[in-house]
């Protein structure tokens, strides 16, 4: 019993050392520090070139409409649908043989007044000499005049009549007054047109047009003249063109402000209608610190990045700037030369030990 009494007793007195070391454990357990694998880059400052960014599309430099200018018998169309044209090329040829029978008779008419002329010149001649010698009368003398005046206005009209008749011919033949691509046919072969009546729509596609806007605070940095580069999907590459033309005032809906720049397009790379992806370099190039994008975090308008410095995580609050393909530009809260976070930036809190994978 005495034996029982003192086993008894000595479990009593380890009790409160056995619990007191099971807490000292836990307490060094929440000892362990979390450590968070991350990889970094070192911060860089680098040469960049300040720029505009927008969207454009892509449209003819000019487009025109061929149309009749005599009433006739289409006989002939040379070109189709999407055919390139040189300046002064025989597009379409209207049935002449009315036009040609109009010319024979006004060239006949003229030779008729011409020769009608020249007789009464010589009977003026003689005329004027008699009257001198007063061996015709006033009145045969001042009749002789006057039919000789209305001679020269026969041979006048006759002229306008002859000219009029070659310049309907003339207009039988429909020729290019641009070089482009023919857009749309109006007429076929066999039809019988008026003037006025379209024949052929051509647009011009070198150069092109590349019509595009800017916000309000962009618009000061604009100049004609200055370079534009772009790129469609449908080509591998940048294209590039030259700012002809500055609207004169913005959109009061929208706020932005139309620019057009001049593209060269003696390959036809470009159609008109495509959609471009249009940057306007506005300045040289300049040191500009800049991250990569997958290092940012957003909280609302708020951007955090984190950086290491010691072996901890440390939060940075930024401003950024433009974009430059994947990098940011950092206005203000990180230098050059730091430390920055950029993968495992989720995971992390200020102060948090960090272990930077190489």
């Amino acid at each position: 019993m005495k034996g029982k009494n003192l086993a008894l007793m000595t479990l009593v007195l380890l009790m409160p050392v056995l619990v007191l070391g099971g807490c000292v454990k836990k307490e060094e357990k929440k000892r362990v520090e979390k450590v968070v694998n991350v990889r970094t880059v070192t911060v860089e400052a680098k040469p960049l070139r300040p720029y505009v960014e927008t969207v454009g599309t892509l449209k003819p430099y000019d487009e025109v409409l061929l149309s009749a200018e005599i009433e006739g018998i289409v006989e002939k169309i040379s070109v189709i649908e999407g055919s390139r044209v040189r300046r002064g090329e025989l597009l379409v040829k209207i049935k002449d043989t009315d036009y040609k029978l109009a010319l024979r008779q006004a060239e006949a008419i003229l030779r008729q007044a011409e020769a009608n002329l020249r007789n009464l010149q010589e009977e003026f001649k003689r005329k004027e000499a008699l009257y001198r010698e007063e061996l015709v009368t006033k009145q045969q003398f001042d009749d002789i005049s006057a039919r000789l005046e209305v001679a020269k206005s026969e041979v006048e009209k006759a002229h306008s009549s002859r000219d009029l008749a070659l310049e309907r011919l003339k207009k039988t033949e429909v020729y290019s007054p641009v070089t482009g691509v023919v857009k749309e046919k109006r007429v076929s072969t066999g039809d019988y047109v008026r003037g006025g009546l379209p024949l052929l729509q051509l647009v011009v596609n070198d150069p092109l047009r590349l019509n595009f806007t800017v916000v309000e605070k962009d618009w000061p940095l604009l100049r004609a003249g200055q370079e534009v580069s772009f790129r469609v999907d449908s080509a591998q590459r940048a294209f590039t063109g030259r700012i002809r033309n500055i609207y004169a005032s913005l959109d009061e809906k929208t706020r932005t402000l139309q620019v057009e720049a001049l593209v060269p397009n003696r390959n036809e790379d470009l159609k008109p209608g495509l959609f471009a992806r249009v940057t306007v370099y506005t300045g040289a190039p300049k040191q500009k610190v800049v991250i990569p994008i997958n290092a940012l975090l957003y909280e609302g308008t708020q951007v955090r990045v984190f950086t290491v410095a010691q072996g901890r995580a440390v939060e940075k609050k930024i401003k950024t700037g433009q974009k430059y393909g994947e990098l940011m530009e950092v206005l203000e809260g990180l230098q050059a030369g730091e430390e920055l976070v950029i993968v495992g930036q989720n995971n992390l809190a200020p102060g948090v030990k960090v272990h930077v994978a190489r």
